[in-house]
């Protein structure tokens, strides 16, 4: 009886500890990463919400702008904008700020989840910008003047030409980004 109660306190021991190892590595490898994208991006980065579009954010940052670039060489903010769709997604727009816009789904800015787009009107009335939503009020976009960086939502700039956001839902029949 002692032996089996051993057994069953060592086994009960073995895997709870082993759990403990793998969550703390776990936490270590998200500690990490967060780290890593903070002292890229500028800023204390709380959660990496997809790897992968940070992975992105990190290869793009600091490529030039280039009205209607798609590469390296030089990109525009629906170009980066679809690079990034379509290596998450699998699927890309392949369109204007404004057709994207015309796309998706709205949020309101106090309702952007990381992922989102956010659009903006750069050039009077209508849609002219886009950029994707990185949470903590910071998206990443390809700006003009500096190409793909990360801003803030609450810079003057921004914060006057923010329109809404948009929310990437995938219709599950044909994997297009569609409303």
């Amino acid at each position: 009886m002692k032996f089996r109660i051993f057994s069953i306190m060592l086994f009960t021991f073995l895997c709870f500890g082993q759990k403990a190892k793998a969550q703390e590595s776990e936490n270590i490898i998200e500690d990490n990463l967060r780290n890593y994208y903070s002292q890229i991006l500028g800023y204390q980065v709380k959660e990496v919400f997809n790897t992968k579009v940070f992975d992105l954010i990190d290869t793009w940052l600091n490529t030039p702008y280039k009205y209607a670039g798609k590469n390296e060489n030089g990109i525009d903010c629906s170009g980066f904008v679809n690079v990034i769709i379509k290596a998450v997604y699998g699927s890309s727009f392949g369109c204007s700020s404004v057709d994207m816009y015309n796309k998706l789904p709205h949020v309101s800015l106090k309702n952007l989840n990381p992922g989102d787009l956010v659009f903006f009107k750069t050039r009077g009335r209508r849609i002219s910008h886009v950029g994707m939503y990185l949470g903590q009020d910071k998206f990443v976009h390809s700006s003009s003047s500096s190409g793909v960086i990360v801003s803030d939502l609450n810079e003057p700039y921004y914060k006057k030409r923010f329109a809404k956001g948009g929310r990437i839902t995938l219709d599950e029949s044909t994997t297009v980004v569609s409303k």
